[in-house]
């Protein structure tokens, strides 16, 4: 029978611990820059060519925020899933320190 166990416990629970971290750090950000926090500002990607529309100037600064925003929460559903992965890993090696070769 082929296994899925690819991954030792101590690198499964390294993988855990940082996917955790992840999902809460990725989280956070992604709810601060959604609500335009203005001390995120350093980190928005906008040009001098977002301030020339002389209508509406803070809706494309707005817009860049909230793709920025959205960008941090599929980065931690992403993160989910390899703390998913890395679960499942750690479940697989503690079965495996049971099992009589």
């Amino acid at each position: 029978m082929a296994s899925l166990l690819f991954c030792g416990p101590k690198l499964a629970a390294c993988g855990l611990v940082l996917s955790i971290w992840g999902v809460i750090m990725l989280a956070m950000l992604g709810i601060f820059f959604t609500t335009h926090s203005a001390v995120l500002i350093e980190d928005v990607p906008f040009t001098e060519e977002d301030f020339k529309d002389p209508d509406t100037p803070l809706q494309n600064i707005y817009k860049l925020y909230n793709q920025v925003g959205y960008n941090c929460f599929i980065a931690a559903v992403i993160y989910v899933g390899l703390g998913f992965l890395s679960f499942c890993q750690v479940r697989l090696n503690k079965r495996n320190e049971y099992l009589v070769h």
